[in-house]
């Protein structure tokens, strides 16, 4: 009876159920805070996809140790031990009451507490917001300015955007990471330097799937056509990359460029180098199957690979031939650049094993092999792989439409004398590089490209 009559004195006094409406204030506070932050999951990081995608292949990198280092850029000290902040502020008021203090200076404690909280909830409220306000897609025309594109006709310009077309495919389209406002921008370690129509896009958009790869997707041509922009202009269409994440672009003319090399080394000297390549033949009319796309009125591949057919003499002028003479541009750029920085790709070999290729192209980045065999597909319509997500059984993501055109029937002596005309350039080549490409051994299949 006595307890009870304790008890009620204690519930009906005014003190305690002020202490006690305070208590419940600040645990509805908490929880409401706690909820804010149950909301983090839901945002769009750079790595969060990456994380789902990767984390079977790579356990050091997890959902966990991704927002780990997000938080500390995000929050200050106290936002990263709500708990233990919870603990010590009930414990300091529990021992305030055990020791005797008033009734006001305990309802002062807890209100210090109450806003305290408050005020968390106000910063990550606004965090939401800002990082909302950030995801928004941009408009495409602040896109197309970004990659600053020129042309002095506007018959170029429609050309050049429907290359651009052609030649990306979007990140929404393979899945891989796009978001780029966390981080910092660099400028590139690593560029794919060439060459038109060797398969360099299958190798970007393969490379950008590992979650250590950020890539911009379009073409920049800085060190060709927009130099005198500057390296912050080059700088800024550059995404954003954490630490330990390599910045790349592509861009395949630079491999022909007389002063790309000085250019690149004048930025960075230690960068590496990437160059795909492929049967100069085969190359070639891959290339003139492209420009016939968008030209159907040019003349036929026979009439402009030859100055003068009858006697056998190759236009060497044309561009389309010109690009597949390997070993002259290799030398302008061995000028500049050691063997050890560069990384010769097999356009054949990314097409029939592209696993393989991959496997020495990660080593060369210092990579861990993420992107492997079950990430590809082989599309037998379009004659090369696509790329797939390999935790899922959706459909696998091809390239564009420009990607597998049928090639042109091509007279066989025609591909007999190109074959002859390339052979001393591919040996030059083949003893430059160290690797034997074995074209010599292959025929005009027709395969697409």
């Amino acid at each position: 009876m006595a307890f009870w009559s304790s008890t009620q004195v204690f519930f009906t006094s005014k003190v305690p159920r002020k202490i006690l409406f305070m208590f419940t204030l600040s645990l509805s506070v908490t929880y409401l805070f706690y909820s804010l932050m149950s909301c983090y999951n839901s945002l769009q990081f750079p790595l969060q996809e990456n994380v789902y995608v990767y984390q079977g292949d790579r356990p050091q990198v997890t959902e966990e140790t991704t927002f780990v280092t997000l938080r500390e850029k995000l929050y200050p000290t106290s936002f990263l031990q709500p708990e233990e902040e919870e603990f010590a502020e009930a414990a300091s008021a529990a021992t305030a009451a055990s020791s005797g203090q008033t009734a006001g200076a305990i309802s002062s404690t807890l209100k210090e507490y109450v806003d305290e909280v408050e005020r968390q909830q106000r910063t990550v409220e606004s965090w939401v917001r800002r990082s909302q306000a950030a995801a928004a897609p941009t408009k495409p025309s602040s896109a197309v300015h970004r990659h600053g594109h020129t042309t002095t006709s506007s018959t170029a310009a429609v050309v050049e955007r429907h290359e651009q077309q052609d030649f990306s495919t979007t990140d929404s389209e393979l899945g891989v990471n796009c978001t780029s406002d966390y981080g910092e921008k660099k400028l590139p370690q690593a560029i794919i330097i060439g060459v038109k129509k060797g398969g360099t896009r299958a190798l970007l958009e393969a490379l950008r799937v590992h979650p250590d790869v950020r890539a911009v997707g379009n073409e920049p041509h800085f060190f060709d056509r927009n130099y005198e922009k500057g390296l912050d202009w080059y700088r800024d269409l550059m995404p954003s990359t954490l630490e330990g994440q390599i910045t790349m672009e592509k861009t395949p003319s630079y491999f022909v460029t007389n002063h790309a090399p000085k250019r690149i080394h004048t930025m960075a000297r230690d960068i590496k180098l990437i160059i795909v390549v492929r049967n100069p033949v085969t190359r070639a009319i891959s290339d003139y199957t492209q420009t016939l796309s968008k030209k159907p009125e040019i003349p036929t591949f026979e009439v402009l690979a030859f100055k003068n057919r009858t006697l056998g003499l190759i236009d060497a002028s044309w561009s389309a031939l010109r690009i597949g003479i390997y070993a002259l541009h290799l030398e302008s750029w061995m000028q500049y650049f050691p063997l050890a920085q560069m990384h010769f790709v097999s356009g054949e070999r990314l097409i029939v094993d592209p696993a393989g290729e991959m496997a020495k192209v990660q080593d060369f980045l210092g990579l861990k092999r993420i992107v492997t065999d079950k990430h590809f597909y082989f599309n037998k319509t379009k004659g090369f792989p696509c790329l797939k997500k390999p935790e899922d059984s959706s459909t696998p993501r091809c390239l564009g439409k420009s990607k597998g055109r049928t090639h042109p029937k091509i007279d066989p002596d025609v591909i007999r004398r190109l074959h002859k005309f390339y052979k001393p350039f591919n040996m030059m080549f083949y003893q430059m590089t160290g690797q034997n490409f074995e074209w010599e051994l292959q025929g005009e299949g027709g395969e697409p490209r």
